[in-house]
């Protein structure tokens, strides 16, 4: 059994089918049906009237036969409502034929436009009010301009939709802290919904989470006891070591008297430093003892005096 297609130049398909049963015996049955691609007698005619028309008019035609479009620009030609053959011209010069060409420009930058704030409900059940920028271009101006009537209205309602359902699926949490990856998998979403429409999602990016007031104060209070909390906790540790070290400076002091007497001078030396005005009374510290009503002949070392104001 064989199967084929011919073109023939009248415009029509010629398609046979044959059945061969064994060395003797064929069977061959032929269908010819229009050309969709070919064009017909009147889009022919068409052509031709145009071409003249160029002819006639020539060299005042050439204002509206030649077109250019800039080296971010495509150009898309449609003759009589169907599309040329041979892509998108461009960038450069490019020749119509008037009355029967139409085109139609398409920009090849990359656009950005604000997602309107959302009202989005999160995992938590809590509503939050979020907008993005969304970055894209156009990759394929043939299906930008064919498969979609506007491409740009339709990524814009596109990107509000999945913002809604991307962030529907986090907690509160993680939206605020995991932007990036929730801007990455709104990007990736983005790019695989218009990608038959010629479009690339280049960027996504979150721009503000805007919580409820009350929320806000809720999680205020809710941060600044928790930083109470940590700074009353790193206070009491402070104090741990502190009366630790007080506590080995003691028995250093309690066996080597010298080093109160050394710490005596130390601080005096820092209360000079100072720029104030204090008077010291240093007295001997069996002058204490006398007064406390000890006795000894332990050797005669300085106490912290005191100090009075002026």
């Amino acid at each position: 059994m064989d199967f084929g297609c011919n073109d023939k130049d009248s415009g029509e398909v010629e398609c046979y089918l044959e059945i061969h049963y064994d060395t003797s015996t064929t069977c061959a049955i032929t269908i010819q049906m229009p050309n969709p691609e070919a064009a017909g007698c009147v889009e022919r005619l068409a052509a031709i009237l145009s071409f003249l028309l160029v002819i006639v008019t020539f060299p005042f035609s050439l204002l509206e036969c030649f077109k250019v479009v800039q080296e971010f620009e495509r150009a898309v030609i449609f003759r009589l409502g169907r599309l040329r053959k041979g892509g998108a011209r461009g960038p450069g010069l490019f020749f119509v034929l008037p009355c029967i060409d139409t085109y139609r420009k398409v920009d090849l930058r990359t656009v950005s436009f604000d997602v309107p704030p959302q009202e989005v409900l999160t995992r938590d059940s809590v509503t939050v009010s979020v907008d993005a920028v969304v970055y894209y271009r156009i990759k394929d101006p043939l299906n930008a301009v064919v498969k979609v009537a506007d491409y740009s209205a339709s990524t814009r309602l596109l990107a509000a939709t999945t913002l809604r359902n991307v962030l529907g699926m986090r907690d509160l949490a993680q939206l605020l802290s995991d932007r990036e990856a929730i801007s990455h998998m709104m990007q990736a979403n983005l790019d695989v919904a218009t990608d038959p429409w010629g479009v690339e999602v280049e960027r996504v990016e979150i721009k503000d989470v805007r919580l409820p007031v009350q929320l806000q104060r809720a999680m205020a209070a809710e941060a600044e006891a928790d930083r109470e909390a940590r700074a009353k906790i790193i206070a009491a540790e402070g104090e741990i070591k502190a009366s630790r070290a007080l506590r080995e400076a003691s028995l250093i002091m309690i066996d080597n008297p010298m080093a109160l007497q050394l710490r005596y001078l130390q601080s005096l030396n820092t209360i000079s430093a100072e720029k104030n005005s204090t008077i010291i009374f240093p007295f001997p510290m069996d002058f204490l003892k006398t007064f406390m009503g000890g006795a000894g002949t332990s050797n005669s070392t300085p106490l912290p005096s005191m100090t009075l104001p002026i």
